[in-house]
């Protein structure tokens, strides 16, 4: 039991020291260039003197703000105003002036990390050890989707849009840990909320969080072939299923509530009334559509980078490309076996499609950055079906994906060579 304990906490100070370090490195290297577009902290703001919206005209930078009635309203759903009601408080106290984008940009992506790290060990004894061998590949996996992947530019834009994904990242690797490695139902519905509260779509993926919970009491899956048996095992799981869902419905009936007293309906959370948004062509058959999903699959899946004549390389494009080309460490999702690969690969499948039914790919951006939303699910299907120990091929791909993003992080961030 000592030694238990003492390997432990070992890898509580290992995986804490790995978070440090992937904030302040992500802190240095980005620059948060959009910190400015405050949305989600202005209306939180608004939020603690009891108004829903603001009561004066935003700054012009705030172009996305929604006139109606006598209030300027966000299109951010409650959880994403919610979660900034801490930055509120610190404004209101003259703690902090500034929307701090680069800290929390920072903070997301060494909290992340931390839970990558420790989400690993849902993968069994080889990657609860600490052992050298399967300690560095779990490392590098840990590292991987923040700095291997548009999660690093895109979130190190610190945009109100960019916090929100990386709040729906933080929540979704958080809340599978708290499913798969340490269950404990409440927390999980907790970083649940957090997630689709950031971003709605997530909800979706509610049914695939029960089932990772529902098999933990006896250890054994849900089976649909144990017809009779479906009452007794609802019996024996509904005090987890009370304890998880008790804060995502709240959020969620708040959030109705919140939509219906700015837009008089549950389902409208203003996106479609921000000017001008109407009039843009890839939304003239609504938010989301069966026509948009060409256009999103071309770019998720196979936009390139353009060609730079007054530079020897290639530069992404501004409005997306390819996740495959920006993180060649990807293409060995496809690899076969990985515990959990059903659910990781439906998870990934649902939330796919609905990404694609979106009218706009993501507007201004390094890759596909409403992807970030994959990447936990993705996590879980690398870390599965590979050997414990790195391989020489994952090395490589790896490095490689390493350094796009750290070229598309600093030509986006530092330099003026991309421009909208």
């Amino acid at each position: 039991m000592t030694h238990e304990m003492s390997d432990t906490n070992r890898q509580f100070w290992i995986a804490a020291g790995l978070s440090l370090f992937a904030a302040l490195a992500f802190y240095f290297s980005t620059n948060a260039t959009l910190h400015d577009l405050d949305y989600t902290s202005e209306i939180a703001s608004a939020l603690l003197h009891g108004d829903l919206g603001l009561r004066e005209k935003p700054p012009d930078w705030l172009n996305e703000m929604i006139p109606h009635g006598d209030r300027y309203y966000s299109a951010f759903p409650l959880g994403a105003v919610l979660s900034m009601l801490p930055i509120a408080v610190l404004q209101k106290a003259s703690v902090i002036q500034n929307f701090p984008g680069h800290v929390l940009a920072a903070l997301i992506a060494g909290l992340c990390v931390y839970f990558f790290f420790q989400l690993a060990k849902a993968f069994g004894a080889d990657y609860t050890s600490n052992k050298s061998k399967s300690l560095i590949r779990r490392i590098l996996l840990a590292l991987f989707p923040i700095f291997g992947t548009w999660t690093w530019c895109n979130l190190g834009f610190g945009g109100a849009w960019q916090i929100a994904l990386g709040l729906a990242l933080l929540g979704e690797t958080a809340a599978l840990y708290f499913c798969l490695v340490r269950p404990s139902p409440f927390v999980a519905g907790v970083f649940f909320a957090l997630a689709f509260g950031n971003r709605t779509e997530l909800l979706i993926t509610l049914p695939l969080f029960l089932y990772l919970l529902w098999r933990q009491p006896s250890g054994n899956a849900f089976s649909w072939s144990r017809i009779r048996g479906l009452k007794r095992e609802f019996r024996e799981n509904r005090p987890m299923l009370i304890r998880f869902l008790s804060v995502p419905v709240t959020l969620a009936l708040l959030t109705a509530a919140y939509n219906f007293a700015r837009f008089h309906s549950i389902f409208d959370f203003g996106y479609i009334h921000i000017p001008e948004v109407r009039d843009e062509p890839w939304y003239e058959h609504g938010l989301f559509s069966v026509q948009a999903i060409p256009w999103n699959i071309y770019t998720m899946l196979f936009q390139g980078f353009e060609s730079v004549s007054s530079y020897p390389y290639l530069q992404p494009n501004g409005f997306g490309c390819s996740i495959f080309l920006a993180s060649p460490f990807l293409c060995l999702l496809f690899r076969q076996g990985g515990r959990y690969k059903v659910v990781a690969w439906v998870a990934i499948a649902l939330l796919t499609l609905v990404l694609w039914c979106h009218g706009n790919p993501g507007s201004w951006q390094f890759s596909y950055r409403y992807a970030m939303i994959l990447l936990p699910w993705m996590f879980l299907l690398l870390t599965g079906n590979g050997p414990a120990k790195i391989t020489v091929s994952e090395i490589f791909l790896l490095a490689v994906s390493v350094a796009i993003n750290a070229l598309a992080m600093w030509q986006f961030l530092w330099t003026d060579e991309i421009q909208p």
